[in-house]
């Protein structure tokens, strides 16, 4: 049995952790933390978790976590898990962690773009980003794995194919996304209050997203160029989930039934990622619960783009369930052991 530590248990992501460790048949949660209920019990926060779940909440105190734990997942705000994962590294431990931190080469780029610098440089470089359709080989051997935003993975999962082939220029990629209201955390925030997203819906950080950065990194890196991309975000008045709606110019030379293949001969194998045949279109309701990615692929023939759509539930595949696709192949285990959970209604 894997020992594992979630730090910062009570938040979305690390509720969808302990909710998915719980139901794994290899690993067991040893260590929770949580700065604000230290003392209480996880089903005290949560009280879904009531009779399934109840160990105590610790303040976070790396010394704390027991020798037996294999892996942690750090589940922190963006700008936390930087000061705590080179005291994890050095004891010896795993670490995935779910936050921002890790995810970019260039440590500048977090003064750009998150307005602070970065305190632990020396880790970025041996730092796996971890997309397992991918990545994979680079992740079985990770000990330090950033896992992808939530929006990124929708984004890149969905370029990836295309941008690989070499036969589609990454000139001109334009990106529409929506998120649900638990992208933004648990923490309470007036942008984010009831009425202020309920009967609306908007977009924000245009231009200047923190996760642009992320995606044009691993975009670039599949396409073997430097690659640019428009991308906006807009806050959709639901809990959960997230839609990609992509446009990106087709060359004449390049078929439709072409850039089809460079997506089934990509993800047919691949566990969580569904390719839909025409005409269907991926919904949030459709992988909400679950860690599918759904794709679409369609040919605007008047104007010669390509439209790509897709889908994911931002806290599962765009954050805990994704999190421990990367432990099972860690450790080397079937990538779909724990996440076999069909979408909710």
């Amino acid at each position: 049995m894997i020992e594992a530590a979630v730090l910062g248990a009570t938040g979305y992501t690390g509720f969808e952790l302990i909710r998915l460790l719980i139901g794994h048949p290899q690993v067991k949660p040893v260590f929770i933390s949580s700065e604000s209920r230290a003392g209480s019990k996880l089903s005290q926060v949560h009280p879904q978790l009531a009779g399934a779940f109840d160990l105590e909440l610790e303040n976070l105190n790396v010394e704390r976590i027991p020798a037996s734990v294999e892996v942690v997942f750090c589940a922190l705000p963006h700008g936390q898990s930087c000061s705590v994962v080179p005291q994890l590294l050095q004891r010896g431990f795993k670490v995935i962690d779910l936050s921002a931190d890790f995810r970019l080469k260039a440590a500048d780029q977090y003064d750009t773009w998150y307005g602070r610098n970065h305190p632990a440089p020396h880790c970025l470089e041996g730092a796996v980003y971890g997309l397992p359709e991918l990545y994979p080989s680079e992740i079985n051997q990770a000990r330090l794995l950033a896992n992808p935003g939530c929006y990124p993975t929708s984004i890149i999962l969905a370029l990836a194919p295309l941008l690989s082939s070499g036969r589609v220029a990454s000139t001109r990629i334009i990106i529409d996304a929506k998120s649900g209201v638990s992208g933004a955390g648990r923490s309470p925030k007036q942008a984010f209050h009831f009425p202020e997203c309920t009967e609306n819906f908007k977009a924000y950080r245009v231009a200047n997203h923190q996760h642009t950065p992320e995606i044009e990194q691993e975009l670039s890196r599949v396409a073997g160029e430097k690659v640019r991309v428009t991308f906006t975000p807009h806050l959709a008045p639901m809990i959960r989930g997230i839609l990609s709606t992509i446009y990106i110019d087709l060359p004449p030379a390049v078929s439709f039934e072409e850039v089809y293949s460079f997506y089934s001969d990509q993800y047919g194998k691949a566990r969580f990622v569904r390719l839909l045949e025409p005409p269907a279109f991926p919904e949030t309701r459709l992988v909400r619960g679950s860690n599918y990615c759904d794709i679409s692929l369609t040919h605007d023939r008047r104007t010669g783009s390509l439209i790509i759509i897709s889908a994911i539930d931002n806290l599962l595949k765009g954050a805990s369930g994704q999190a421990l696709q990367n432990m099972n192949i860690m450790f080397g285990l079937p990538e779909e052991t724990g996440l076999e959970q069909i979408p909710a209604l």
